[in-house]
């Protein structure tokens, strides 16, 4: 990510925080650089399986120019989709955590590997969020691939 995609997207995260400024000051000099952001203001996240989750990803990308920011954490146990605001209100699936209004999560500096959670698509800065149907749509498809993969067919 260039220099100024990567500050347009500190920009953007940092827009949540109770005190944006205070927010960039401490995330820029923290070594791990990682931040705490509240959920349910510009975005809300889906969390799933990693082992849906990277999948799903794969599909998302063959499907969209540029999805919405997603992050994986450590060992890849799990993989966070951002969407819009409301979403995880409403979201119902098996295995997958929504964060929403009065969640926090962790959220790695743009730009910075570090390797723990990290970006696996950055944010743009602009405000690009995963659609939630197309979000969807990915995760069946997504699934249906690794079913009959694990039933021996020649699909994936």
């Amino acid at each position: 990510m260039t220099g100024t995609g990567a500050k347009a997207a500190v920009e953007w995260l940092a827009s949540v925080a109770p005190d944006p400024d205070v927010c960039r000051w401490e995330w820029e000099r923290d070594p791990q650089g990682i931040a705490l952001l509240p959920a349910g203001k510009r975005w809300d996240v889906l969390v799933l399986p990693g082992t849906l989750g990277r999948p799903t990803l794969d599909v998302l990308t063959r499907l969209l120019d540029r999805p919405g920011p997603v992050l994986a954490d450590f060992g890849d146990a799990r993989t966070s989709f951002f969407v819009p605001p409301g979403t995880a209100a409403h979201w119902l699936g098996t295995g997958i955590r929504g964060a929403g209004q009065g969640t926090w999560i962790a959220v790695p500096y743009p730009g910075r590997a570090l390797g723990g959670v990290r970006w696996l698509i950055q944010p743009d800065g602009r405000g690009t969020l995963t659609d939630p149907g197309v979000l969807e749509l990915a995760m069946h498809e997504a699934a249906a691939v690794r079913g009959a993969r694990d039933r021996g067919g020649a699909e994936g």
